[in-house]
């Protein structure tokens, strides 16, 4: 009897056409634990799915990278949905993933990335709508279960940064099925009271434990709040709906506190250093002021009405004394002017000229005769001479023949 001899590659294409033609394993559902987890510089990632009792290789090639919205880690438990194939050359199957899911939380992971998507689109996520959050507050509400380490460390570090805040607590269910509603109410009852700021959040926990917080009743709570809301859910790796909406994210309740409260003692540091400026500067203000007095003093006493009339004075005795010197040459040059007219006068001076041997000789009429034409004989004339004057009758004129 003939036997049927084949090679080891027709045998894996035999098997692999197997593979091919069950329409079961084209798209196929396989839940397990990652394991071997390898990201290949190409973009591919190899890793092991494994349960209890056995093991499968798994492949996801680079262009199907889309459907991967997670960092795979070790450990993991996923759900991968994909192909089984048999790889030809090696002869092994494996599965050819085209989506992954983590089980359980992956499917809370994509409720949470459609809601986010969705706010994101309605523009709750905007900066517009972020409000400042106060430096100075008198009241800090907190939304968060009353016990645990979060309200406890809220309390601690807002009442070390400052005494004077009052903190209000209401005492929230922040996990299962009641936190939704409790959450909600808790902000709409500190929002009623009036409070400054609020701080909303819990400890950390899985993504079921925060999920309250990725709800989208309580993200429209957060969003609709006139108050100012710092979330503070989980540590600073966990990230949920409400830390996009609220107005300041913080990393963790203790750091939601801090951004909250100002610490008074860097108040008080800020108050003594404004002291300092201010006395400084008052100092230096009054050195100018007191500098400006003497000034004014000095001013004054040079413009004060007494000054001024000793100034005046000693004007008035300056020009007085001027004008005497003024008029004492003025008299000097007078007197020498007249003496040079007496002097002059002396020369012209009929007295002069009688006193030089002549006289002065008039009429009746007192007109001076010059010419034997003035007189007749019998005429009365009256002769001026030195000491005296002569009273004559004219007997005779003789008129010189030249």
């Amino acid at each position: 009897m003939a036997r049927s001899v084949y090679t080891v590659t027709q045998v894996n294409t035999y098997i692999k056409n197997m593979f091919t033609q069950d329409y079961m394993l084209q798209a196929l559902f396989i839940k397990g634990e990652v394991s071997n987890c390898k990201y290949h510089s190409s973009g591919h990632i190899y890793f092991t799915l494994k349960d209890s009792k056995g093991t499968i290789n798994c492949v996801m090639f680079a262009g199907s990278r889309s459907g991967l919205k997670f960092q795979m880690m070790e450990g993991q438990q996923v759900i991968v949905l994909g192909t089984i194939d048999v790889y030809e050359r090696d002869g092994k199957y494996q599965v050819y993933a085209r989506q992954i899911t983590l089980d359980g939380a992956g499917a809370l992971y994509e409720k949470y990335e459609q809601l986010k998507r969705e706010l994101e689109e309605l523009g709750m996520f905007a900066k517009e709508y972020k409000r400042p959050i106060p430096r100075f507050i008198k009241t800090l509400g907190v939304v968060t279960a009353d016990t645990g380490a979060a309200v406890r460390d809220i309390i601690q570090i807002a009442t070390r940064r400052n005494p004077y805040v009052q903190i209000i607590l209401y005492p929230a269910i922040v996990q299962g099925e009641q936190a939704t509603e409790s959450i909600i109410k808790g902000i709409y009852a500190l929002e009623h009271f009036g409070v400054d700021v609020m701080i909303v959040g819990r400890g950390g926990g899985s993504i079921e434990d925060l999920w309250a917080f990725n709800e989208r009743a309580v993200a429209q709570a957060v969003f609709d709040c006139t108050v100012p809301i710092i979330s503070a859910v989980g540590h600073e790796t966990d990230t949920t709906i409400i830390d996009y909406v609220s107005d300041l994210r913080a990393p963790t309740p203790s750091a939601a506190a801090e951004l909250a409260v100002y610490d008074i003692r860097h108040f008080m540091d800020l108050l003594y250093n404004y002291e300092e400026l201010l006395y400084k500067s008052m100092q230096r203000q009054i050195i100018g002021k007191r500098e400006r007095l003497k000034t004014c003093e000095l001013q004054l006493k040079y413009m004060s009405p007494m000054n001024r009339i000793r100034e005046k004075k000693t004007y008035l005795m300056k020009l007085e004394e001027r004008l005497d010197e003024l008029m004492k040459q003025s008299l000097l040059q007078k007197r020498h002017r007249l003496a040079l007219y007496i002097e002059k006068m002396k020369g012209l001076s009929p007295l002069q000229k009688l006193n030089s041997g002549f006289s002065y000789v008039t009429d009746r009429q007192g007109d001076n005769i010059r010419s034997v034409q003035q007189v007749k004989t019998s005429d009365t004339l009256k002769i001026q001479v030195t000491d005296g004057y002569i009273d004559t009758v004219v007997t005779d004129v003789v008129e010189d023949n030249v």
